[in-house]
């Protein structure tokens, strides 16, 4: 605003030393020529009127030099206050004011050239991360939201929103909702079914994501014409459930890429626990390759001489065969088959709870409230009415000789203080934790658990993969496996000249050349041109990896 009016004030200013001007040659006139006597402030007030066209005629000359110099004085001030300050106001003043009041107002609908993008109907707390995703992908997207203000909040704050009622058909043609990718139903059940049957009027053949709040609302969406409905307290439970060490040692699938396959395996209570990567041999007796390894909640990076300790996990890649054949090598371990303990009876750690039994394996479930225990005691192998944070509820619950602990409650302090409770009590115990705001993820690392899930991250996630037509691989909170072409300016230099990992924090785990993988490959190896890079990392590493080497 201070440059749109610097040109403002500096045309005042010189206004303001032109009328100080004709009010010196006023006085001179009137005293010398017309042998009149008038103050200072009356010669500022004759040239006031006379260059604003008033003209009250109280204050004349009468000579024609003092005629000529009024005639002057005028046609200057038709000239200054009549056109030129009212173009530099509307210019540099009026102009960026009322452009920056139709930008911050959210627009009605989207370009007319958008196409290829993804329709969100809510701004809720997956949005930051569903925009981190996109941006990251160079996936067009936008919002919806039916209230003006807070759409054009989310405008000036640089989000791709547009205003209007979610269960409105124009607002679905103003939103090209035809030529979306996906179109992603993320209120309320009931709300929900009402989009997805507004937007069939509209697209019918565009595909639908839904969140579901309740289970019994799935069948319902999916009548409804949802394509995807997304259970996410329930995927979240079961994607905690998988991170469990219990019973015999095995490796859990994270995902796939063609052959390619990602999982991760316990050394607790195995021979591998202790020794180094090389010394594990499993790239020459199995062809895996060890990618990455989760320990104290990080995923780090692989270096052939780093230990093993019992609490790892490491990542592995290779064939479905390779991996049946690592689970025939590791079934002869027992982890340990006594009960694991789920703390918190909610959605999370009821869906928790039936995938961890649909496993064989053995659960006593915590809840506070003896009414949500009592509805559902018939759940797991043993209820326990009581509050986590008691010692003797945790010894009833078995802490000392669990294999691990699941904690599935929404309050991330009470999960915090739950974690270095635990660890204290049971140190080889495995600890897996749901987290519902990102900002306390450090935090509950720090406390001691062993991996962290945010129902948050899972959402974006899940919804990126199904934007991309990929399969979700969720390796952590915000670590994923990515896949990018091979830049053309890196194509032919090694993976070191690179500085791939050096400048975006990515971790080069594979490419494939034309169907041939090439896992795991070593500083010295050379990018080939037209490959397909797989990468693990962040949202945020890959945009850094699009503005340095795609840009």
């Amino acid at each position: 605003m201070r440059r749109n009016t610097a040109p403002l004030v500096r045309f005042m200013v010189f206004l303001l030393l032109v009328m100080v001007l004709y009010t010196v040659a006023f006085q001179f006139l009137m005293v010398r020529v017309e042998g009149q006597e008038h103050s200072w402030i009356s010669g500022f007030y004759w040239t006031m009127v006379t260059m604003s066209t008033l003209g009250f005629g109280d204050i004349v000359f009468h000579t024609d030099l003092g005629r000529g110099f009024s005639v002057f004085v005028l046609l200057s001030g038709v000239v200054l206050l009549l056109i030129i300050l009212p173009y530099i106001f509307l210019t540099y003043v009026a102009g960026p004011w009322l452009e920056a009041r139709v930008r911050s107002t959210a627009p009605r609908e989207v370009p007319e050239q958008m196409n290829g993008h993804v329709l969100v109907c809510a701004f809720d707390e997956l949005g930051p991360g569903l925009i981190a995703q996109f941006r990251a992908h160079e996936i067009p997207y936008v919002f919806l939201d039916p209230d003006r203000e807070r759409a054009a909040r989310l405008h000036r704050e640089g989000v791709h929103v547009m205003s209007g009622d979610v269960d409105a058909q124009e607002t679905y043609i103003r939103a090209h909702a035809a030529q979306a990718r996906l179109i992603l139903a993320n209120l309320d059940d009931r709300t929900n079914t009402n989009i997805i049957l507004t937007v069939r009027e509209v697209a019918p053949e565009v595909p639908i994501a839904a969140v579901a709040s309740s289970e019994d609302a799935m069948d319902i969406l999916e009548l409804a014409g949802a394509n995807r409905v997304l259970a996410l307290r329930k995927q979240l439970g079961e994607q905690l459930a998988g991170r469990i060490n219990a019973g015999h040692a095995e490796t859990h699938v994270i995902g796939e890429f063609g052959e390619l396959v990602i999982a991760e395996f316990p050394v607790q209570n195995t021979p591998l626990a202790g020794k180094t990567i090389r010394e594990t041999r499993l790239r020459e007796l199995l062809g895996l390759t060890v990618v990455g390894i989760w320990e104290s909640g990080e995923l780090h990076p692989v270096h052939p001489d780093r230990i093993l300790t019992e609490h790892a996990l490491p990542v592995v890649v290779g064939s479905r065969k390779q991996m049946k054949e690592l689970d025939e090598l590791l079934f002869i371990y027992d982890t340990n088959w006594n009960p694991v303990i789920v703390i918190g009876g909610g959605k999370v750690g009821r869906s928790a709870t039936r995938a961890l039994k649909r496993k064989g394996v053995p659960v006593h479930l915590l809840e506070k409230q003896e009414w949500l225990a009592k509805r559902w005691e018939h759940l797991p192998d043993r209820m326990i009415v009581g509050d986590a944070a008691n010692l003797e509820t945790l010894e009833e619950a078995g802490i000392h000789q669990a294999p691990a602990v699941l904690l599935t409650t929404n309050d991330d302090a009470t999960n915090v203080y739950l974690a270095v409770y635990c660890r204290k009590l049971n140190p080889d115990l495995r600890i897996v934790s749901r987290v519902t705001h990102e900002r306390n993820v450090e935090s509950i690392r720090r406390a001691g658990a062993d991996l962290v899930l945010s129902f948050v991250s899972l959402g974006v996630q899940t919804v990126s993969s199904i934007a991309r037509s990929r399969p979700m691989v969720l390796l952590g909170e915000g670590v994923e496996l990515l896949e990018e072409d091979v830049p053309e300016g890196l194509a032919g230099k090694t993976l070191a000249e690179s500085q791939i990992g050096a400048q975006t924090g990515l971790t080069v785990v594979a490419w494939n050349d034309g169907g041939q993988f090439q896992v795991n490959p070593p500083a010295d190896a050379r990018l080939p041109s037209g490959a397909r890079l797989f990468l693990i990392g962040t949202a945020e590493g890959l945009t850094t990896f699009h503005k340095l080497f795609q840009g």
